[in-house]
């Protein structure tokens, strides 16, 4: 249960004071909305007027929410100054996207819940108007404001009209169906299918959302939904002029014609610091863009994989963590994400790019991957960099004992590591901590600390041709596929064992799991951590988030 606590409690927590603020808001406005304030308007709409409102609260908190966990340069510095404090509370900054997605699901929600309500508001505006019958309340109210229009209940201000007109001229109906449109398009075009496959069509449509934050800081400016103003509350009281309407406004009636008016617009008092915050983010990224950065080498590796040595002045980094590259030669607006591979202590940064798809093809042909003959420097592509930026792998020599899983590219982040800890220990440095490190999945040749440092190679699939190349020489003395001494592993690891086996060899520590690897793996080992946690031994889960 400690160990739970250690690894999930503060997000736990994190996630159910969220879903709390959520459901005050939703209630809290749920209420408000059944004042008597909002008498005669809920005598056109109904319930259907809560329902409405309720949900635009709990968005405005929702895109309150939306561009913090994007704002790199941000949780980087809380990042590095949170760490000094609490480890486990910076480790909840590595889950940011998983936050995102949570944050984009409930903004999800909560507009299909406030379109319903009001595609339900709209056909009780227009019954209203249709069924014109003096002797009906909401008839009445439908009519108030039809002399200057300066007052009035219902929007739709005639009867030959219908909803979808009015939708599309109108303020709040304009900006409702580009928000619309725009959510719809970001959030299917998240998907992971997508993302992983056209990830151009994913980085362009998320861009929509600035069309969706001009929509939301506007959608309220037309005040479609209103309610009795302060004055004329006091003077038509609803409880009391609601069964008089009739004589409204009539000489010897003591009940004027009710006056309404709607809210002034909040959203922008929710928005307008998250979106300044990110505005000045931006700017930070636009200024590292324009900063020079140098190719120094080239290296074409098997398998499609591109090796990217740079150099950029004042450019200083940690193990495990990422910059996101552009080259404008193949697009100006396209960024990505890759880890670092190269170790603080070399005199340059490093990326490895697997080509697989149009962007890291172009760019693979660009640095001259699709060449026999060696690439001149000059005729080397301009890359602009944005970054570093912390993960999880940062915390790595913060614990004693340290696993480390890769799975596929996944194992980038954990070369920036081993070879931090080569450069550490051929310096006889004494501010290493870390006493083991143990690899799964990864490479490497020339690390022969057996009391330091063991690995394993896992090749988890293949194809029919490969095995029987694999029966004959695996009594070579080199491995056949990596060419190492040590030889490769055929199958899954038996996770069971490998943590049991830590466990019984580090007794009374923390071991630090740090993984990059599909989310399946993610789930796995996640189980296991908890499992295996003990009172003398406590396994705490780390994930890199891309």
């Amino acid at each position: 249960m400690g160990n739970f606590a250690a690894n999930e409690g503060l997000s736990i927590f994190v996630i159910l004071v969220w879903l709390g603020i959520n459901a005050f808001l939703f209630v809290n406005f749920y209420i408000v909305f059944l004042d008597r304030r909002w008498f005669y308007t809920r005598v056109l709409l109904g319930q259907a007027l809560s329902w409405a409102r309720a949900p635009a609260a709990a968005l405005n908190f929702n895109c309150m929410l939306i561009l913090l966990p994007v704002c790199r340069n941000l949780l980087s510095f809380l990042r590095g100054t949170i760490q000094h404090c609490s480890r486990t509370a910076a480790r909840q900054l590595d889950r940011n996207l998983t936050f995102h997605k949570l944050v984009a699901y409930m903004i999800a929600f909560h507009t299909a819940v406030h379109i319903i309500a009001h595609l339900f508001n709209f056909e009780y505006f227009m019954d209203a108007q249709l069924n014109r019958n003096s002797s009906l309340l909401t008839f009445v109210l439908s009519e108030i404001g039809n002399g200057d229009n300066a007052s009035f209940l219902n929007p739709i201000r005639t009867n030959e009209t219908n909803p979808t007109i009015v939708m599309f001229t109108t303020i709040a109906g304009l900006t409702g169906v580009a928000i619309t449109l725009a959510l719809i398009l970001i959030i299917t075009s998240s998907m992971e299918v997508i993302r992983r496959s056209y990830f151009e069509v994913f980085w362009y449509t998320h861009h929509l959302f600035i069309i969706f934050f001009i929509g939301l800081v506007f959608h309220g400016y037309g005040r479609i939904v209103r309610g009795q103003t302060p004055a004329s509350l006091k003077a038509n009281n609803p409880e009391v002029c609601a069964d008089q309407f009739e004589d409204w406004g009539k000489n010897g009636s003591y009940c004027p014609v009710p006056e309404f008016a709607g809210n002034p617009p909040g959203t922008w008092k929710w928005v307008l610091a998250p979106m300044i915050l990110y505005v000045c983010e931006r700017l930070v990224r636009i200024y590292r863009s324009h900063q020079k950065v140098v190719i120094t080498k080239v290296v074409m590796h098997p398998s499609k994989t591109l090796e990217l040595q740079m150099k950029k002045k004042g450019f200083s980094m940690e193990v495990g963590q990422y910059v996101f590259i552009q080259c404008p030669s193949v697009s100006r607006l396209e960024w990505h994400p890759f880890t670092l591979t190269s170790a603080p202590e070399e005199d340059y940064f490093s990326a490895h790019i697997r080509i697989v798809g149009d962007w890291t093809q172009a760019l693979y042909e660009a640095c001259g991957g699709d060449k026999n003959e060696t690439q001149e420097a000059w005729k080397l592509p301009k890359i602009a960099i944005d970054g570093p930026f912390g993960t999880a792998s940062e915390d790595v020599f913060r614990y004693e004992v340290v696993m480390l899983v890769g799975a596929g590219i996944g194992v980038t982040p954990f070369a920036s590591i081993l070879k931090s800890v080569w450069y550490k220990h051929i310096q006889n440095n004494q501010e290493v901590f870390t006493k083991k490190v143990r690899q799964t999945k990864m490479p490497s040749s020339g690390l022969a600390w057996p009391d330091f440092l063991s690995y394993n190679i896992y090749l988890t699939r293949w194809k029919e041709t490969e095995a029987a190349h694999f029966r004959v020489h695996h009594e070579a003395e080199n491995d056949p596929i990596t060419g190492l001494k040590q030889k490769t592993l055929y199958g899954k690891p038996n996770w069971d064992n490998e943590f049991t086996n830590i466990a019984s060899k580090h007794p009374g520590t923390k071991v630090g799991v740090f993984l990059c690897g599909p989310p399946a793996l993610g789930k796995s080992l996640a189980k296991q951590c908890l499992s295996h946690s003990e009172a003398d031994v406590k396994f705490i889960f780390n994930k890199e988030n891309f």
